[in-house]
């Protein structure tokens, strides 16, 4: 009887619960569009340059304090963030497309 008495409660609240509304992540976004929308790992800064045109901000490089430390650079065009270590692309970040998307934080500026 006292397993009843919770469940009861539990089950008309659940009831009245209204729709969830599930969150729109960057990723899923990232996973839709095709791979040749962005730069590809090894391109140079110029073929990057060449390809999708000069970025919206460039910003300041970041590390080489020590030697085992690169010089990270930066580029941000509307979709995404390109890094580059040695004028070659190591990485490349879709950014947020707008305020209700979870994604990664802005670049450290």
């Amino acid at each position: 009887m006292n397993r009843r008495a919770y469940a009861i409660p539990l089950i008309v609240l659940l009831s009245l619960t209204g729709t969830v509304s599930a969150d729109t992540l960057l990723v899923d976004r990232a996973a839709e569009k095709p791979a040749e929308a962005i730069p590809v790992r090894g391109q140079t800064a110029a073929q990057v340059e060449a390809r999708f045109g000069a970025p919206q901000q460039k910003l300041e490089p970041r590390g080489g304090q020590k030697r085992q430390w690169p010089v990270i650079n930066r580029w941000v065009y509307p979709a995404f963030t390109v890094y580059f270590e040695k004028n070659r692309v190591i990485d490349v970040v879709a950014n947020q497309a707008g305020p209700e998307e979870i994604g990664p934080k802005p670049p450290i500026r």
